[in-house]
């Protein structure tokens, strides 16, 4: 494991110092594992919690939260209020690296307040928060600086920016999670320099890569030292809080493609697994068995869903007959109403699925 130097850990603490602090909300109680590990619960009364909510990744413009959140508060609120009226419990912000880091080292004070600001806001509207990092979504945005790291240097420049946003929120129980990445990679072979990123969907990057170089090293054991590295950060400031990783569906250790993130390797060190699934129709056998393979004696939570390649109705069949502990679907700005009637194809897609969520988030949950 890459070793933090005292002295750079110091400036860290002293910058987390500055910007904690967040009051616990009256009405919200940590969400915990329950000691059998079949699901979540309230950590002091030990009420069942099932996570039912939205990717807030970007607004109905494209923009990524921190695009707009200076200048648009009230959106952001607005966005939260109908998230909550919809029937969720839970909203997952995925906050970019770049926006939060100005070096290595230092991280960048005006975005952390922002983002205690959001967790006042959850806590206000009584949401709980996946928090999911280091994300480089536009290309654009990441730090030439970044890129041109080793892998040790980009590893701690990636845990200081888990112990500024651990240390900043720490005390909130409204962070139901950190989430340490979205859909990370451990390639095989060797990448040219600075090649980070994995191919763009869209005008956004949601795949990373960990490495460079593979070397004479077993893709899982790197995707392992990497999650140790990045836990071993937040729990220097955080001790309480979840810890998980957004996985893509083709992550079990199988023939073909695999992420190098296999979930019986580097679950272990996560509270509970985020798997990404997006349903096939008529495939309902093949689906299941995916998720299956992300069972591992821990809470599963399908971290993204949405009916691209089937039926709302259809995800509905697979989630009744999949054993889940959670769903977290995507929200983009836009209401049911002001979807209706849907002017584009994408737009209909995302009213059904609303309709659904809603519909679904008002069945009485275990």
């Amino acid at each position: 494991m890459i070793q933090f130097s005292c002295q750079l850990r110091t400036l860290v603490f002293l910058l987390v110092g500055l910007t904690a602090g967040t009051a616990p909300a009256a009405d919200l109680e940590l969400i915990q594992v329950k000691a059998d590990g079949s699901g979540f619960e309230t950590a002091a009364t030990h009420q069942p919690f099932s996570p039912l909510g939205f990717n807030y990744d970007h607004d109905r413009d494209g923009r990524l939260i921190e695009d707009y959140w200076d200048a648009e508060w009230a959106t952001v609120e607005a966005d939260f209020a109908e998230m909550k009226q919809l029937g969720a419990n839970v909203v997952r912000i995925h906050l970019q690296f770049g926006r939060f880091m100005e070096s290595e080292s230092v991280p960048h004070a005006p975005a952390l307040g922002k983002l205690k600001e959001l967790v006042a806001l959850a806590e206000q509207a009584e949401l709980y928060l996946d928090l999911t990092g280091l994300a480089c979504y536009h290309k654009a945005d990441v730090p030439v600086w970044y890129d041109a790291l080793s892998e040790d240097q980009r590893w701690d420049a990636q845990a200081n920016f888990w112990i500024a946003v651990a240390g900043a929120v720490r005390e909130s129980p409204a962070v139901f999670c950190y989430d340490l990445m979205n859909e990370p990679v451990s390639p095989g072979g060797t990448r040219k320099a600075g090649d980070w990123l994995g191919p763009a969907f869209g005008d956004k990057t949601f795949v990373q890569v960990i490495s460079l170089d593979q070397a004479d090293r077993p893709r899982p054991e790197i995707a392992l030292a990497w999650t140790r590295h990045l836990k071993a950060a937040i729990r220097q400031v955080d001790t309480v809080h979840m810890i998980t990783i957004g996985m893509v569906d083709w992550s079990l250790d199988r023939p073909g493609l695999t992420s190098g993130f296999v979930p019986t390797v580097i679950g272990p060190e996560l509270d509970f697994i985020a798997v990404h699934l997006y349903p096939e129709s008529g495939k309902l056998k093949e689906n299941l068995a995916t998720l299956d393979g992300f069972h591992i004696g821990k809470p599963v939570i399908i971290e993204e869903i949405f009916p691209l390649k089937c039926s709302p109705e259809e995800i509905g069949r697979f989630l009744d007959e999949g054993d889940v502990s959670g769903v977290i679907g995507f929200y983009w700005g836009q209401t049911i109403a002001e979807l209706t009637p849907p002017q584009t194809i994408g737009a209909g897609m995302t009213r059904a699925w609303l309709e659904f969520f809603e519909s679904r988030a008002k069945q009485p949950r275990p």
